[in-house]
């Protein structure tokens, strides 16, 4: 299962996080259906790490008008968000 990680800079982190914890349907629409994990850093930055069951999906419904609605209300700077999808692994 891929996991993905996005980072972004917000206006403000803590209404970042109320709007964020409103979104659950859009993410059961992108087929996450495990908890999602997200941190937030001085400096009003955000990283949040999901795990989609199935990436086209995720993908597809990431780059929606939805997805777009919803980081605009929760006041996400689009231009500083970066996505990483982690297809690498390291074992110790």
């Amino acid at each position: 299962m891929p996991k993905v990680v996005i980072t972004a800079e917000v206006e403000d982190s803590v209404k970042w996080e109320k709007g964020f914890r409103t979104h659950g349907k859009l993410f059961t629409s992108q087929t996450v259906t495990k908890p999602i994990n997200f941190a937030t850093i001085a400096g009003n930055h955000v990283a949040v790490c999901a795990e989609p069951d199935d990436l086209d999906t995720f993908m597809k419904i990431l780059d929606s008008p939805a997805t777009a609605e919803a980081m605009a209300f929760d006041g996400v700077k689009r231009e500083t968000v970066k996505m990483f999808v982690l297809d690498k692994e390291f074992e110790v």
